[in-house]
């Protein structure tokens, strides 16, 4: 954003909330993080505030007291089957439509909602295969469990809240690909317990996902320019938020026709480190370019065997 804001951001405990909360108050802007519990490290200048958000009461005042000029939502059941399915959905859901519902009560004027790429549905136990690689926001969305269908409720929280109040505020949607956080880098162990040269030696690991990924800071790079672009945007717009390559050391034209079915043709434009996952809206309508990949950040380490 061109001027200092104060920025709410919900889950800011989380993988992805704790690079967004830094890099916020780096780029100058005030920080109210909304979560259950407060980080383990907490950032000085943020103000941290313990709510449940699926109570709407509770929800309302914490935005109430805080007033913020622009909330970006990330708080939510985050594993696909982490928790029974129903819980999983009502959960994500109330928190979007709590969230965004509050948020204008208390007249912000800037709402983003994260969703996720698994909304498109890829690893259906039915099957699945799109019409084209790289996929991209015009891929139709087929969720086939929970947390998918949660998310995809969540974009569309953030359609119909712009449906019926129009311009009275701006609201965006965006998929972050799998979260690496900083640490991640370092041999922490990512979402699903792994470490990231675990992922890169193993493909069947990172297959599941289509070996899509995005580093924590790279998704905060991205809302900083959507918070400021989001007043000349189209309202309502969702984007994917990924790296510029695929989390493999081989090129995805010869890995997925193993884990996708019939792909073989389509997946044959994915020549190199091309990732599965088109960034082309992000790069055209806010001029967004990821800065890291698994190639420059593992390089940094002492020790990277998966280097390549």
């Amino acid at each position: 954003m061109d001027q200092a804001q104060h920025v709410l951001v919900t889950g800011g405990s989380g993988r992805l909330g704790r690079s967004v909360v830094k890099g916020l108050l780096e780029a100058g802007h005030r920080v109210t993080s909304v979560d259950r519990h407060p980080p383990e490290i907490p950032e000085p200048s943020a103000h941290y505030v313990s709510v449940d958000l699926t109570d709407t009461a509770q929800t309302l005042a914490a935005f109430a007291e805080a007033s913020p000029d622009a909330v970006v939502s990330l708080a939510a059941i985050a594993v696909p089957f982490s928790a029974p399915e129903a819980v999983i959905l009502k959960t994500n859901a109330t928190i979007a439509h709590n969230v965004t519902s509050a948020a204008l009560e208390v007249g912000c004027s800037k709402i983003v909602l994260a969703s996720s790429p698994t909304v498109i549905g890829y690893g259906a136990p039915a099957g699945w295969l799109p019409q084209k690689f790289p996929v991209d926001e015009n891929t139709p969305a087929r969720p086939w469990n929970a947390y998918g269908l949660s998310k995809f409720v969540a974009e569309q929280v953030a359609s119909m809240f712009a449906a019926a109040r129009g311009n009275e505020a701006r609201f965006a949607s965006f998929r972050p690909c799998y979260v690496i956080a900083p640490e991640e880098w370092e041999g922490a162990p990512t979402q699903q317990g792994h470490t990231v040269t675990e992922r890169l030696e193993n493909p069947d690991l990172a297959a599941p996902s289509l070996f899509n990924y995005v580093d924590a800071r790279d998704v905060t790079d991205f809302l900083l320019l959507l918070l400021e672009k989001m007043d000349v945007i189209e309202n309502g717009s969702t984007f994917f938020v990924g790296a510029a390559d695929a989390l493999a050391v081989e090129p995805l034209s010869e890995l997925l026709p193993r884990y996708v079915p019939g792909s073989e043709e389509i997946a044959s434009v994915l020549v190199g480190s091309s990732p599965a996952f088109s960034i082309e809206r992000a790069r055209t309508v806010l001029g967004w370019e990821p800065k890291r990949s698994w190639r420059t950040e593992l390089a940094k380490q002492p020790a990277s065997p998966a280097r390549g």
